[in-house]
């Protein structure tokens, strides 16, 4: 059940014409009253030709009239309209089942506070099967103004327990993190001009789709200016950025003037300071013991971001930042799967947005970078952003965050299909070429070895056959295919994976592609860099040296 709470109105008796008229296609039919404020005391148009819709507007409208008289500023905006509409395999509710429902919702915005006998005037109308419309006039008998401070998250909260009494289709609980649906009126106008989307959400859009290309807010309004968005920004008298709207081109009023939107109403995280939160943090320093070969190009890095989320989401401020940067990199990879996961974006926990800076960068550069990927590096990236994606929604349903879980879920389609597209050209040139039947059953023993839960889906997996033949090329560079497995399964668990033989392969090219390690060479290395260091602090840099004695004795045993 929904109930849209509309702006503020100013008519009255414009609002109960559309109420008992025809409706747009004459589908209102016997309109009439189902429910209203204690003091009715008018009859029903609907049902009694001699009353008119003039007389039930003055009656409603009586508490406005009298305070107008009675102070100098009048008040325009007291038209509360809200449509209450079931869901369409809903049953068919009576007349009495409405009249409660409309009570428990006037209640809850506070129109008509339970037990006050001082509230609002209000009915219920209803002229079709599925839905009334509640209009009611916002001065209170006893001239006040009522109270409907988040009116809508009441109204909601109720329509859930209403679901719940009537046996009714049971819809998720807001959150406050929604974007603004677009009006009747934006649909219409975007139908009449032949878009295919409302200006707020083409907007939104090309706003997300500018977030990877910019460093910081002032760059992000030049990129969308440069993109032929109108952009309207409010500064202070020091010249300081303070806020932002943006129109859209094409967009005009009824003088012919542009229409612009302010920031926070095309989406609610796109208002000024949440941007500059996100875009305009500082890269963490890096520990010297951290430092490695970077993978060499932008498809790859973003791979190794990637994995970083699955590593940092126990801490629920870096696990929103987290996923709040995923979606900046699936923009700037799969923007038809960023369209679906910008709610699973935002959330009511604050986000640390300089934990995410790695894989805000690994987006920067894509979406900076003038070539294209090659096919496997591809491959692995959209392999790590659905696995990336699972994790996102698996947290959101550990926070309870219906919707963005949801949204997080429908996002996994688009990039199933997306990774599958790009893994087919992979999969059709391996599959030219596969290692010896000897090979092959020798590499299934080390499948077996190291998944053993798994290795019935992975051998039985029609892609086999070629990550045998990844197997065979990483072990022909040096790599131990028996470890390459338990890194890929250790990244990655394989239970939810639809095919196991595709996710590894995608993932073993990925680990395979740099030259095997060297454990010697490695451990040389962190002694090395160990000993400087500390000698640096403390003379007593030979003390770290004993560390590696186990090692020196076993490389003399060797020799």
């Amino acid at each position: 059940m929904i109930a849209a709470i509309k702006p503020a109105g100013t008519n009255t008796r414009g609002l109960l014409a559309y109420l008992y008229g025809p409706g747009r296609h004459d589908e209102h039919l016997d309109p009439h009253i189902v429910a209203g404020f204690a003091m009715l005391g008018m009859p029903d148009p609907g049902r009694n030709p001699d009353a008119t819709l003039t007389q039930l507007a003055h009656h409603l409208a009586e508490p406005v009239r009298l305070r107008n008289s009675e102070f100098g500023k009048k008040i325009t905006d007291h038209v509360w309209h809200c449509p209450v509409r079931a869901a369409p395999e809903d049953r068919h509710l009576s007349d009495t089942e409405w009249a409660d429902i409309a009570q428990r919702i006037v209640e809850a915005a506070g129109i008509a506070p339970p037990g006050d006998d001082l509230g609002c005037r209000w009915i219920a109308v209803r002229h079709v099967d599925d839905h009334i419309h509640i209009l009611a006039t916002t001065v209170r008998e006893d001239g006040r103004r009522p109270k409907l401070h988040g009116s809508g998250i009441r109204v909601g909260d109720a329509c859930r327990q209403i679901e719940t009494d009537y046996g009714l289709r049971q819809l998720k609980k807001g959150d406050r993190t929604a974007g603004k649906r677009p009006t009747q009126a934006e649909m219409h106008k975007a139908q009449r001009l032949g878009w295919e989307q409302t200006s707020g959400d083409w907007l939104q859009d090309r706003i997300r789709a500018a977030i990877p290309h910019a460093g910081n807010a002032e760059e992000l309004l030049a990129y969308l200016e440069a993109d032929g968005i109108a952009i309207k920004p409010r500064r202070g008298p020091s010249g300081d950025l303070l806020g932002y709207a943006a129109g859209r081109p094409g967009d005009l009023n009824k003088d012919g003037k542009q229409i612009f939107h302010p920031g926070g109403r095309i989406a609610p995280d796109l208002t000024l300071p949440k941007l500059r939160a996100r875009l305009e943090t500082t890269a963490p320093e890096e520990h010297p013991t951290a430092r490695r070969e970077r993978p060499t190009t932008p498809w790859h890095r973003a791979t190794e971001a990637v994995d970083i989320l699955n590593s940092d989401m126990a801490h629920d401020t870096h696990a929103q930042a987290h996923i709040t940067a995923l979606g900046e990199l699936i923009e700037a990879t799969a923007q038809q799967a960023a369209r679906t996961f910008a709610r699973a974006q935002r959330s009511q926990i604050r986000a640390e947005h300089q934990a995410a800076h790695t894989l805000r960068r690994a987006a920067r550069d894509i979406a900076h970078t003038a070539t294209g990927p090659d096919g496997s590096a591809f491959a692995a990236l959209l392999a790590a952003l659905v696995w990336a994606t699972i994790i996102a929604a698996r947290w959101h349903e550990a926070k309870n965050h219906t919707h963005q879980a949801e949204a997080a879920r429908q996002t996994l389609h688009h990039l199933h299909t997306a990774a599958d597209h790009a893994l087919a050209p992979v999969i059709d040139n391996l599959a030219a070429r596969h290692p010896s039947d000897q090979a092959c059953r020798t590499l299934a023993h080390d499948a077996r070895a190291a998944v053993p839960d798994h290795a019935d889906r992975i051998l039985t997996d029609p892609a086999w056959p070629t990550l045998a033949t990844v197997l065979a090329d990483a072990e022909a560079g040096g790599h131990k295919p028996h470890q390459l497995l338990k890194e890929a399964a250790a990244q990655r668990e394989l239970t939810s994976a639809r095919q196991p033989a595709r996710v590894l392969i995608t993932r073993i090219q990925h680990t395979s592609r740099n030259p095997a390690p060297n454990l010697r060479a490695e451990a040389a290395r962190l002694r090395s860099t160990l000993v400087s260091t500390h000698s640096a602090h403390q003379p007593q840099a030979p003390r770290l040296t004993r560390a590696f004695a186990p090692l020196t004795d076993q490389r003399r045993q060797q020799r």
